[in-house]
């Protein structure tokens, strides 16, 4: 399936499953199962636990996806670099 047929929609990680699979929690409120695009996992972007996301849903199956994007959040505990 091309990238042109996803149904894309924004979402935040709930939870983490085994076997590099996500649960993303839409902003419609539903539940899916989403797993890593081949360049995230290329280019070993993480995605943890609150990281809002977008998702590209197949027209198929509206429960599974694949994690296209993470967003930059900024979080508390970010801390800037330290100077040398």
């Amino acid at each position: 399936m091309a990238k042109d047929d996803l149904i894309e929609a924004e979402g935040v990680i709930t939870d983490i499953n085994s076997h590099g699979s996500f649960t993303v929690k839409l902003e419609t409120g539903h539940l899916i199962s989403a797993k890593l695009s081949g360049k995230m996992r290329k280019f070993f972007i993480k995605v943890v636990r609150g990281d809002k996301v977008t998702v590209g849903i197949s027209p198929y199956d509206k429960t599974h996806g694949l994690i296209l994007f993470r967003h930059k959040v900024k979080r508390p505990d970010d801390r800037p670099p330290r100077k040398k």
